[in-house]
C-alpha cells in the first residue's frame, strides 16, 4: 500500500480544488478543456512518455471527478464541457463506484519471485529443498526458478538466509483481497466488479494513479449553489483529519453552504445498542455466532466470497442507516450527504438508499481548499441533533464496535461472549473467516474492519493514521 503522501495523490488533490475554484466561479464550462493542456505544458517534463499522454491522463481525472465511469463513457470526440453539462443535471451516480482509466495503467509485469546476486549457492539449499513445485534448482553455483513451475507460493524467499529471493509484485493485483482485479488482452488492469466488495485497496495501491472513484463532488456543489437544503452527515473517524475541532469543522461546513451537521457517531450508538440485543436472541436460540455489519467492504465479502457466513451477519442497520433516518425525521426532504473515509460507503448508499451522495475526507478537504476557509478560522458549533457518545466514535479504528456491543452486554451475555476482531480484509484473514463460518473456531461475535486499523486508515482519509489513532483515543479518555 503507497503511503498518503506521494504525487499521485497531489495532482488528484490538486485538480479537485482547482475544479471546484472555477465552478465557483461560474467559470469552469469555458476553462474545463484547456486544464488538461494548462497543467501538461509542452516545456515540462512528462510523467510518462510524452506531454500528449499526460494530457489524456488528466482529462480522464477530470472525467472521473465529474463521476463518469471510463469503462462506459468514454468518447474521445466529446469536450469535457459536456460532460459537465450531464454532470449538473443528473440526479444520481449509478454503480459502480470505481473506474479505470485504462491509458494511465502501466500493464506491470506480473507477479513474480526472482533470485538476485545476493544467492551465494549455500550447501543448505533451503529454496530447492522444500519447493514444493520442484521450481528451484541450482545452475552454476546459483539458485535458478523455473518460471513455468513457480506458484508464486513465496516459500523460497521465506527460507533463503541470505535475503537473496525478492518478490516484485503487481500492486493493484496484490492488494484486492477478492481477485476482482484483472487483466484483459492486452495486459491492461479491469475490475470485475462481480467480485468487486469497493473496499478502495487498489485506490491506494496503484502508483500510476489508474484507479479512481467516481466523484459527487460536482453534485454536490452543484446543489449547495441552487440553495437546496442539504444536511452533511459526519463520520466518527473526522476525528483528527482536519486543523482545529471538530466543532470548527461543523461551523467550516455551514460556511460551504451545509444546512444542516448531524454526527454519524450518533447512529452508531442506535447500532451498538441494537446489535448487542440481537447478539443475545441470536445466542439464546441457539446459532453458533453472530458477527457485526458496519463496514459495507465486509458485508460485501461475506455475501460473495465467504460461504456459509452470510446468515451470521447482523440484521442491524449501520450508523449511516440511522443517521439517515434521524436526519429524514429532523429535516424532511434534505438532501443528505454522508462525509467520511469510505470508497464502499457509496456502494451501501446506493444500494440502500441511505445518502444522496458520499464524499471522502480529501474530497471535503478540496472543497475547503477551493472556498478558501480555513477551519482554524471558524467558530466552534455544535452538531444538529446531538452528538454520539464516546464509545460510538471508536467505530473509527478497528475492535471499536465489538467493545461498543460489548460494553452494552448484561454481565451474563459479557461472561459468554468470545470476540474475534479482525483487522483487515487481507487475503489470509477472509481464510480465517471461511474457517469461522465452517464452525472451526470457537467465536461468537465477529468484527471484521476492511480497512488495517479501521476507518481512519480508509481510502479516503487525509489525516496520519498515527496521528488520528492518538487524537482518537485522546478524546475518549478526556
Amino acid at each position: 500500500m503507497l503511503t498518503m503522501n506521494n504525487q499521485s495523490n497531489y495532482i488528484r488533490k490538486e485538480l479537485s480544488s482547482l475544479l471546484l475554484k472555477d465552478f465557483n466561479e461560474d467559470k469552469l464550462a469555458r476553462t474545463i478543456d484547456r486544464i488538461p493542456i494548462d497543467l501538461n505544458p509542452r516545456d515540462k517534463s512528462s510523467y510518462r512518455c510524452c506531454t500528449f499522454k499526460d494530457r489524456a491522463m488528466t482529462r480522464y481525472r477530470i472525467m472521473a471527478l465529474l463521476g463518469f465511469s471510463i469503462e462506459q463513457d468514454d468518447d474521445e470526440y466529446k469536450p469535457l464541457k459536456e460532460y459537465l453539462g450531464e454532470a449538473l443535471v443528473r440526479e444520481k451516480i449509478e454503480h459502480p463506484p470505481l473506474t479505470v482509466i485504462s491509458v494511465a495503467c502501466s500493464s506491470c509485469p506480473r507477479v513474480t519471485y526472482r533470485v538476485t546476486d545476493s544467492c551465494r549457492g549455500c550447501l543448505a539449499r533451503p529454496c530447492e529443498t522444500n519447493c514444493p513445485f520442484g521450481a528451484i534448482s541450482i545452475k552454476n553455483g546459483r539458485a535458478e526458478i523455473d518460471k513455468d513451475k513457480c506458484r508464486n507460493c513465496g516459500k523460497c524467499r521465506e527460507l533463503c538466509p541470505f535475503n537473496a529471493i525478492i518478490y516484485t509484485p503487481v500492486p493493484c493485483e496484490d492488494a484486492c483481497p477478492v481477485n476482482a482485479v484483472k487483466r484483459d488482452d492486452s495486459g491492461n488492469m479491469f475490475i470485475d466488479y462481480d467480485n468487486c466488495i469497493s473496499c478502495g485497496r487498489c485506490v491506494r495501491s496503484c502508483p500510476f494513479g489508474a484507479v479512481m472513484e467516481r466523484s459527487q463532488l460536482i453534485d454536490v456543489s452543484a446543489r449547495i449553489k441552487e440553495k437546496k437544503p442539504i444536511t452533511a452527515m459526519l463520520a466518527p473517524s473526522i476525528i483528527g483529519q482536519f486543523p482545529g475541532s471538530t466543532a470548527q469543522l461543523v461551523a467550516a461546513l455551514k460556511q460551504l453552504g451545509f444546512t444542516a451537521v448531524v454526527d454519524v457517531a450518533a447512529g452508531a450508538d442506535e447500532t451498538s445498542a441494537l446489535e448487542a440485543v440481537e447478539f443475545a436472541e441470536r445466542i439464546e436460540q441457539g446459532e453458533a455466532m453472530m458477527a457485526t455489519s458496519c463496514c459495507p467492504a465486509w458485508v460485501d465479502a461475506a455475501e460473495k466470497h465467504i460461504s456459509g457466513m452470510k446468515i451470521f451477519l447482523s440484521d442491524t442497520g449501520t450508523p449511516l442507516f440511522y443517521t439517515s433516518q434521524a436526519a429524514e425525521t429532523l429535516f424532511p426532504g434534505s438532501l443528505k450527504v454522508f462525509i467520511g473515509p469510505c470508497t464502499a460507503k457509496r456502494s451501501e448508499a446506493i444500494r440502500d438508499n441511505s445518502a444522496d451522495y458520499v464524499l471522502s475526507f480529501e474530497e471535503l478537504g478540496a472543497m475547503l481548499i477551493a472556498a478558501g476557509i480555513d477551519v482554524n478560522d471558524c467558530e466552534e458549533t455544535d452538531f444538529n441533533g446531538g452528538d454520539g457518545s464516546f464509545r460510538a466514535r471508536a467505530f473509527a479504528a478497528s475492535g471499536g464496535v465489538a467493545d461498543a456491543v460489548i460494553a452494552r452486554f448484561d454481565e451474563e451475555t459479557r461472561s459468554i461472549c468470545n470476540p474475534l476482531k479482525v483487522d483487515g480484509l487481507t487475503k489470509k484473514n477472509i481464510n480465517l473467516l471461511k474457517a469461522a463460518a465452517a464452525g472451526k473456531l470457537k467465536y461468537n461475535l465477529i468484527e471484521v474492519m476492511s480497512c488495517e486499523g479501521g476507518c481512519i486508515c480508509g481510502p479516503g482519509v487525509i489525516g496520519n493514521p498515527k496521528v488520528v489513532k492518538k487524537k482518537l483515543e485522546n478524546s475518549m479518555s478526556a
